[in-house]
């Protein structure tokens, strides 16, 4: 694959290169749609999603809802260029994004004033055909609208409407597909996104394609949703926006795929009509809207009472409380943590990969250091006093497998779940165990080892990673915070299962010797 330069070859000349804008001023031209679900509403909803300041000069007027069109009516045009002039002649424009346009003498409208305007970032999306299938445009605008691809840095037609721009059968594969995109980029000399939502098949592919016929394939799994209505208008004004933020056609339409893959995967959440529903343009948002810091990992720690009070009535915490635990026993449990530690650094290490910020990346970094130094320590202080030859058990290795496992195809948010417990839970036990050691009579067994629970820098670095996950919290979805919780849940029962386990297993070993 290869990349081109940030504008057309037509336009370049003309056009102002965008700067990176943090809150871009995004004017959608399009029609109203007063379901909600496409249309203006849905523009100034992606566009707000993606941080842009949104405004809106209306084409036309509709009637519809989730099953359909019932009416188009049609401002007159002089009052279209009022409202596009008013715009323009008092706010700087860093992008426009252009939907709905139901005739040629509209069409001709909007291409004197993009004629005259030249906006930094102008995305088309040649809308034609509604979702229910509604014809939204008048018989004879063909050309109209051919004739404004030149204004045009990136127009986004589906698959029907990429066949009528080109006179031409709708493509039936992707390889079709492809192939049109590329004609229509060539003859017009602009971007054209390709979509291939409505192919068959369990992936749902788009790719951006350059007039020189290069191109770049995105590639994602199809969302089983029925609710779609309104995608093209939303990814389009994504689209848009972000270019006027990261002034690279490549990563601007890669993150606005990522964003409508969440909108699509929440949208039946939303309950909106009895037809083909509106997608979740604000699901990062909602998703986000824990009411202050500490909220979310409030709830976690509410959520895992019954793992906690299960830890504090094991007899191997109460028994090593006590300085009656078996040798055998804290044996096992010290070759275990050896064993878990190893790999629970690499989890870490992970984590360090995916964090966002330069001082979280530095957090898991020296949490995965201090792992390996824990571990030397062990093997180095403790194994040699209390030798055991121990495989790997099976609660060990099941607790494992679920860190890798989030570690290696989950979000930052759920590995941060899920090495969460780690830190909170053990740090729970080592406050109540400390606590009890210190008003021990005597000496303590593993006095040494309680010691070691009162560590004041492991108490600070809990404190740190509890943060970090409320903050990954808030910036995620609310499928993610689910994830998230699952992932915490499924560590917090581990670390059960692992204070359980020294009594388990070795009582289980000791009676099938003398069986």
């Amino acid at each position: 694959m290869t990349t081109s330069t940030l504008l057309t070859p037509a336009l370049s000349t003309s056009a102002r290169v965008p700067q990176g804008v943090k809150h871009p001023r995004v004017l959608s031209i399009a029609g109203s749609d007063p379901s909600g679900g496409a249309g203006i509403q849905a523009d100034i909803k992606s566009i707000s999603a993606h941080g842009g300041y949104a405004m809106a000069a209306i084409t036309a007027l509709t009637a519809q809802n989730t099953q359909g069109v019932q009416g188009v009516h049609i401002p007159p045009v002089a009052f279209l260029r009022q409202q596009l002039d008013a715009v323009a002649v008092d706010i700087s424009l860093d992008a426009v994004k252009i939907g709905m346009l139901a005739d040629a003498q509209v069409m001709g409208a909007v291409g004197d004033w993009l004629a005259v305007t030249r906006p930094a970032v102008v995305v088309l999306d040649p809308v034609m055909v509604a979702t229910s299938g509604d014809l939204l445009v008048a018989e004879g605008a063909h050309e109209a609208l051919v004739e404004l691809l030149k204004f045009t840095h990136l127009v986004t037609p589906n698959l029907p409407e990429m066949a009528v721009l080109l006179n031409q059968a709708e493509a039936g594969s992707w390889a079709e597909a492809l192939e049109q995109g590329q004609q229509l980029a060539a003859a017009h000399e602009v971007m054209v996104l390709v979509k291939g939502g409505h192919l068959p098949g369990e992936e749902c592919p788009d790719a951006l394609v350059w007039p020189d016929g290069t191109h770049q394939e995105f590639r994602g799994p199809r969302i089983a949703t029925k609710n779609t209505h309104g995608t093209g208008c939303s990814l389009s004004s994504a689209v848009a926006t972000l270019q006027a933020q990261t002034g690279n056609w490549v990563e601007s339409v890669r993150r606005a795929k990522e964003w409508l893959s969440g909108a699509l995967a929440t949208a039946d959440e939303l309950g909106v009509g009895s037809g083909s529903g509106p997608i979740n343009h604000l699901h990062a948002l909602w998703g986000s809207a824990t009411a202050s810091a500490g909220t979310f990992s409030g709830e976690l720690w509410a959520d895992c009472a019954p793992q906690r009070e299960a830890i504090f009535e094991l007899d191997f915490i109460k028994e090593l409380a006590a300085g009656t635990l078996d040798s055998q026993h804290f044996a096992y449990y010290l070759a275990q943590d050896a064993l878990y530690l190893g790999t629970y650094s690499r989890v870490l290490a992970r984590a360090s990969s995916l964090a966002p910020t330069e001082g979280e990346q530095k957090f898991w970094a020296q949490g995965a250091q201090n792992c390996i130094d824990v571990e030397m320590s062990l093997h180095r202080d403790w194994l040699s006093q209390f030798p055991l030859e121990s495989p790997m058990g099976p609660v060990t290795k099941h607790y494992l497998d679920h860190l890798q496992a989030v570690a290696f195809s989950g979000s930052y948010g759920e590995v941060v779940a899920a090495v969460l417990p780690c830190y909170w839970l053990y740090a729970e036990v080592g406050r109540v165990l400390h606590s009890d050691y210190l008003s021990f009579s005597g000496k303590h067994p593993y006095g040494a080892w309680l010691e070691t629970y009162a560590d004041e820098d492991f108490s600070r670095a809990t404190e740190r990673a509890v943060a970090i996950a409320d903050t990954a919290a808030r910036h995620g979805s609310a499928l993610e915070r689910e994830r998230m919780r699952a992932a915490f849940a499924h560590s917090a029962q581990y670390e059960v299962d692992f204070f359980a386990a020294p009594h388990r297993r070795v009582d289980a070993d000791l009676g099938a010797r003398r069986d």
